[in-house]
């Protein structure tokens, strides 16, 4: 199969990472659309200008609710990869602790109380009739997990070949532990329910570029915890969660799920290590 032939399936395209990888595809020559709720990026938040790049005229940036699949679901057709690279990394609603509608303790509480959300395998689930529409509506459950698993149901009914799921390398101390075993939860399912699809779960830890000029002294801040991790006991190292881990560039990121959806040998969890030694093959690959 030809480069051009490809096409790839990102929600979540217009962030921080989805937009990278859909750089990297068009970049091979992919057949890439983009789903989300905004359609195309805001090109100040993920990017160093309000100007969208030359590439991103060749990704077709289209606007749905990941919880209404009748939105979507005919965006799938003929798809050999899709990718889930949705999330978030706090429940709080800061506009309303801003306005002063919320409380911090409130905040807390959402944040660290276990929520039941409606099974998205279930046929009779309310998940997709009653979705989420405000901010103060998402949580871990429906998010991290629930929204992954949706789409890889409908994914598999359409015979897509591979599911890239963007996970994680871990939780980390300032973050609620719904965060990462609601990751691993969707992980499990879907290795286990959609077994006709190759199943791949990239584990990155924290990601930076220059375009984002806070993640960059974060990122230093992060390499120095991962390399004094290396001389910590386990239990240690298993409390700080992606801060005992290698943080990459977004575009290395970016880069390696391009390649790791492109190498039938690939699947299952994808640790950091691997990350970049697919990121490194992928560039190789476009030197030739």
């Amino acid at each position: 199969m030809s480069g051009a032939s490809k096409k790839l399936v990102v929600f979540g395209g217009s962030g921080f990472l989805g937009s990278r990888i859909c750089q990297a595809a068009v970049t091979r020559g992919w057949d890439v659309t983009s789903i989300s709720r905004s359609g195309q990026p805001t090109w100040t938040s993920v990017s160093s200008s309000a100007n969208p790049p030359a590439w991103s005229h060749r990704v077709s940036w289209e606007r749905a609710d990941i919880f209404r699949p009748p939105q979507w679901t005919p965006l799938l057709a003929n798809a050999d990869y899709v990718v889930h690279s949705m999330g978030i990394l706090l429940e709080a609603d800061y506009k309303g602790l801003v306005s002063g509608r919320d409380s911090p303790l409130a905040a807390l509480r959402r944040n660290f109380s276990p929520r039941r959300t409606p099974n998205p395998l279930d046929p009779e689930s309310t998940l997709t009739a009653n979705p989420p529409t405000e901010a103060s509506q998402l949580t871990y459950e429906n998010m991290n997990r629930d929204s992954a698993i949706l789409l890889a149901k409908e994914a598999a009914k359409e015979r897509v070949k591979v599911f890239g799921y963007i996970s994680a390398a871990g939780g980390a101390p300032v973050l609620p532990g719904r965060y990462i075993t609601t990751k691993r939860e969707a992980e499990d399912i879907i290795a286990r329910e959609f077994t006709v699809m190759r199943n791949v779960f990239f584990r990155p830890a924290f990601m930076y570029d220059s375009s984002r000029a806070f993640t960059v002294p974060l990122a230093v801040a992060t390499s120095a915890s991962s390399a004094a991790a290396k001389f910590l006991p386990g239990f240690v190292k298993d409390f700080m969660g992606s801060a005992a881990v290698k943080p990459l560039p977004a575009d290395t990121v970016a880069e390696a799920v391009v390649e790791g959806l492109s190498e039938a040998s690939v699947r299952g969890p994808v640790e950091v290590e691997q990350l970049e030694e697919l990121a490194n093959k992928g560039w190789r690959k476009s030197m030739l």
